[in-house]
């Protein structure tokens, strides 16, 4: 997933190059970063530097748009557009830093602020995009740009902005626009709410298991951080079982205790929906309602139409066709699976009916018998520093990268482990964090996001005063959650979680390899439905035998994983792929069904609406959507909402993009570099479909994406 955080414009070149003068240096966020490649110095920022430090953003963002307006030359881009691009360098700064390590790391400290500067970059957000003497500006600028003779890239960033203006208000009468502010406010505040509470629903649950005998079949890996997790919290004896994926998707496909798998089952789809403190339903009703009030005001029918309108899909009826074209044989896939595992339960000699917290378990127990194959025999070649190594040496052979570990960058967190990216000739490319393991004060899941956008900046030198164009680098950082090394152990992921190391890492490639001019179309500042294309198509490397042969060593012997194993992992990539496509497609169609409603009165039932949309699509009863709605922070507060759709869409692409590695081999040199130049490089600086036709020669085909996962 690429985080999504909005910003106002996305300059942050100056901080390279000037000091802020405001406060001398007393605030680390207000002077010239001078730490290695200009990264944050994250060992002398606090919590009480950033409210002072947004203020002053928000002063100098002000005054730049100021100067805008009052100037009596005649608008033009550079004057207009660039200026105003360049204009939020501080504010967009500090709020990004804050952001994430707000996500990273939740201190009390920094919850304690969040109300306030989530409540401070609304109102500054409101303030810019409904200012009518602005958007004068800028209308003037736009409605002249035939005239103007811009490149693609200046080109898509003068709509972009124009469109981003008018999609927030521009055009609305006075009495819409304070209706949308207070729409807006609120919603940044439910969003921030809802978020808070899915951190504290997950690091809540435990389920304390007292006998070794009810861990049985479950991975000694997986005990042994049991045993380590309830001494910390003072249940030394015991094994305490957590809601962080790196326990709970082990322990529902291994623990043979049935009662147990219930219980962890449950605690993690039950999560803010236990009408309590941190119950979301009613955050969720609102949320639907000011969303689709929204849209209407704007002149939609609903909020997905408003939503959609700038994405590759361009309209929810086209997200749902796509969705819908796989979701029937994929159903049909899913139900075959469910009557073998039946068959298998009942053979066994069990008499109850397959339940969702059975599927993992008797799945594998069905891939083992069909393919020879379970997770324990895979753990020992899955290493994290080897699977680190692997995507390393993937995005050598495609793109001649190289990643040198640097311990002189500060990090914001002891876990978290910085290298400096190069070209094959040095050339410096950016700098990448990585930071692995789930800690309490660390949101869910697994994402990718920036400290700084790749963008072109002219830069005044002090001695000469001469102008010069400086090209600044980004600083992207990935975010997992893997469970903490247990006694002398390394880490070790299941496939699954190898995956996921190699889908973010692709996200992390179209921040690192950007190549354009304007940070608020650069890198990964793409539509959600592309956005995807660049970290799915690295997950086709993950599994691929000569790839496997590269990284896969067993972490005790260092013996390269057999051939036979190889085959059998290459054998089974189709199994059980009925049951990932229909809970992952029924929790994009649950968000399109929220977002496509054109009713504004508040939701009665939220579990009922849930519940009705799963009937109507013909969900079977033994799979729950990838994400119910209590706790599907994709959609009400990740920025994928009416988006989640987003995630297939990228899928046909990427199946289709992969072909062309297929064909000419897949770390050919030639196709990995028109990747590279087509897609990685390009941002939003022209037609996305353009963009994916130059590199494929042709339009996206869903036929590949229905092949590989044996849905034809």
């Amino acid at each position: 997933m690429k985080k999504i955080i909005f910003m106002l414009s996305l300059g942050f070149a100056l901080v390279l190059y000037n000091c802020t003068k405001s406060n001398s240096c007393e605030n680390p966020l207000l002077c010239r970063y001078d730490t290695p490649f200009g990264v944050p110095p994250f060992n002398q920022i606090k919590p009480v530097h950033f409210i002072p430090a947004l203020d002053e953003g928000i002063k100098q963002q002000n005054a730049v748009i100021d100067s805008i307006i009052s100037s009596n030359a005649v608008p033009d881009f550079e004057n207009t557009i660039v200026a105003f691009e360049f204009s939020g360098e501080l504010f967009n700064r500090v709020y990004l830093t804050f952001e994430n390590l707000r996500a990273c790391d939740a201190t009390d400290s920094l919850d304690a602020i969040s109300e306030e500067i989530v409540k401070k970059v609304s109102q500054h957000s409101n303030n810019i995009s409904l200012n009518a003497n602005l958007f004068n500006k800028i209308k003037q600028v736009y409605d002249r740009k035939n005239e103007l003779d811009l490149n693609h890239e200046q080109l898509m960033l003068l709509e972009k902005t124009y469109k981003d203006f008018v999609r927030n208000g521009a055009n609305l009468t006075e009495e819409q626009k304070t209706e949308i502010r207070q729409i807006n406010e609120r919603l940044s505040l439910l969003e921030l709410e809802f978020e808070t509470k899915v951190r504290n629903e997950t690091n809540a649950f435990q389920l304390v298991v007292d006998n070794i005998e009810d861990c049985d079949g479950l991975p000694q890996s997986i005990i042994d951080v049991a045993a380590e997790t309830a001494k910390a919290r003072g249940l030394e004896g015991k094994y305490v079982f957590t809601l962080d994926r790196a326990c709970i998707f082990p322990f529902l496909q291994t623990a043979k205790n049935r009662d147990l798998r219930e219980k962890i089952f449950k605690g993690y789809i039950m999560r803010c929906d236990n009408n309590n403190a941190d119950d979301t339903k009613k955050n969720i009703a609102e949320q639907v309602v000011l969303r689709t009030k929204k849209s209407q005001i704007f002149g939609y029918e609903n909020y997905a139409e408003y939503a959609l309108e700038n994405k590759m899909a361009k309209t929810p009826e086209a997200a749902k066709q796509l969705l819908l074209q796989i979701w029937e044989p994929a159903l049909q896939l899913a139900k075959q699976e469910a009557a073998d595992i039946q068959r298998m339960i009942t053979e066994s000699g069990e008499k109850f009916n397959l339940a969702p917290w059975d599927w993992s378990y008797y799945a594998e127990k069905i891939r083992v018998a069909k393919y020879s194959l379970n997770e324990e025999m895979l753990l020992p070649y899955f290493s994290l520093d080897n699977v680190v190594h692997g995507v390393f040496d993937v995005a050598l052979k495609l793109y001649g990268l190289q990643f040198v570990k640097r311990n002189d960058i500060p990090v914001y967190n002891d876990d978290v482990v910085a290298y400096e990216v190069q070209e094959a000739d040095g050339k410096f490319v950016g700098i990448l964090y990585l930071d692995f393991y789930v800690r309490p004060t660390k949101g869910v899941g697994a994402w990718m996001t920036e400290f700084r956008t790749q963008h072109r900046t002219a830069v005044k030198d002090e001695k000469t005063s001469e102008t010069k164009t400086i090209d600044v680098r980004p600083i992207v950082s990935l975010v997992y959650n893997f469970a903490r090394p247990a006694a002398d152990k390394p880490v070790l992921l299941n496939i699954d979680e190898v995956i996921t190391v190699f889908h973010e890492f692709g996200h992390a490639l179209n921040g690192l390899l950007s190549d354009c001019t304007y940070p608020s179309i650069a890198g990964v500042n793409t539509p959600t439905d592309f956005v995807e294309l660049p970290s799915q198509i690295m997950e086709n490397w993950a599994l691929l035998p000569e790839v496997l042969s590269m990284y896969a060593r067993h972490y005790k012997t260092g013996e390269n994983i057999p051939a036979e194993l190889i085959s059998k992992i290459t054998e089974s990539k189709k199994f059980n792929q009925g049951f990932n496509n229909v809970e992952l497609l029924a929790a994009s169609l649950l968000d399109m069904a929220y977002h496509t409603r054109s009713a504004t009165e508040p939701l009665a039932d939220v579990n009922k609406f849930e519940q009705d949309e799963m009937q109507k699509i013909g969900l079977i009863p033994q799979i729950v959507p990838r994400y119910r709605s209590t706790y599907f922070k994709h959609i009400f507060s990740g920025g994928y909402t009416a988006g989640y759709y987003s995630y297939r869409w990228s899928a046909v692409l990427d199946a289709d993009a992969f072909e062309a590695f297929a064909e000419k081999g897949y770390f050919d040199k030639a196709t990995a570099t028109s990747f590279r130049k087509n897609i990685l490089e390009r941002g939003y600086t022209d037609d996305l479909m353009k963009l994916y036709v130059n590199f494929r020669g042709h339009s996206p085909n869903v036929y590949p994406l229905l092949k590989r996962e044996g849905l034809k």
